[in-house]
C-alpha cells in the first residue's frame, strides 16, 4: 500500500505543533515558577465581593465552604438576609461546631421602609460582627451585605474599618455586597467586581431554589 503524501505531511504538522505547545508551555512554567519564587508570605485578607452581577455572597459562602474543608472555624453575619430561610444557612447550620452563622437583616429596605428600624438591625448585626472580628478563633468572617448597609450610611464606615483592620492578623474578612466605598476598596487586598451581562429576572423569570436562595 502507497502512503498517501498528504497523511505524512499532516502527521509532521502535529508533530510540529505538539513541539511547539510543549516549547511554549515550559516557558509558561518558567515564568510562573520564577513569579512564585517570591510569594512565600502570608496574612489575614480583606476580601471585597462587589458589583451589580449575582454571584457576590455565592463566592464567599465557596470560600466558607473551603475553610470547613480544611477544618477552619468560620463566623457569619447576614447584615441584609434574615426575613426569609436560605439555603446555605441551613446547611451551614449543620456545622456548629466550625461555623457561626448569624442572620441579622429583616428584608431589604423597601420591605421594611422603617429607615430607623433598619439602623437599628445592622447595629444589631455589627455588634456581633465586631465580635467576631475580635476573636482569633474565627480563621475568617463574612460580612454579608455588609457594603449595602454602608452605602445608605446605617453603620459608620469609619468604625467599620477600623475594627476589620485591628482584628486578628491572620484572620480573613470577606464583605459582599453592590456599591463597595472607596475606602473600603483601599483597605482591601482583594477585590472583585460582579458584571452583569444578562439576568433570567429581566424575562419575568423569578428567583429559584438552588439559584437564588
Amino acid at each position: 500500500m502507497t502512503e498517501d503524501p498528504r497523511d505524512t505531511a499532516a502527521g509532521v504538522d502535529d508533530d510540529d505543533a505538539d513541539a511547539r505547545h510543549a516549547a511554549k508551555m515550559r516557558k509558561k512554567k518558567a515564568a510562573r515558577d520564577r513569579m512564585m519564587a517570591d510569594k512565600s508570605g502570608e496574612k489575614g485578607l480583606l476580601i471585597v465581593h462587589t458589583g451589580p452581577g449575582k454571584g457576590k455572597s455565592s463566592a464567599a459562602f465557596g470560600m466558607v465552604l473551603r475553610c470547613l474543608g480544611h477544618g477552619m472555624p468560620v463566623g457569619v453575619v447576614q447584615f441584609i438576609k434574615g426575613a426569609m430561610d436560605t439555603a446555605e444557612r441551613t446547611v451551614l447550620e449543620r456545622y456548629p461546631d466550625l461555623v457561626t452563622i448569624r442572620a441579622m437583616g429583616e428584608g431589604f429596605t423597601w420591605e421594611t421602609q422603617d429607615r430607623a428600624r433598619d439602623v437599628a438591625a445592622a447595629e444589631r448585626a455589627w455588634g456581633l460582627a465586631a465580635d467576631m472580628l475580635a476573636d482569633p478563633k474565627f480563621a475568617m468572617v463574612v460580612l454579608d451585605e455588609l457594603n449595602v448597609v454602608l452605602r445608605y450610611g446605617y453603620l459608620s464606615p469609619d468604625t467599620v474599618l477600623e475594627a476589620i483592620v485591628a482584628r486578628p492578623p491572620l484572620q480573613h474578612v470577606v464583605v459582599t455586597g453592590r456599591n463597595a466605598g472607596d475606602a473600603m476598596i483601599e483597605a482591601a487586598d482583594l477585590v472583585t467586581e460582579m458584571k452583569l451581562v444578562k439576568h433570567p429576572f429581566r424575562s419575568g423569570v423569578k428567583g429559584q431554589k438552588g439559584v437564588e436562595f
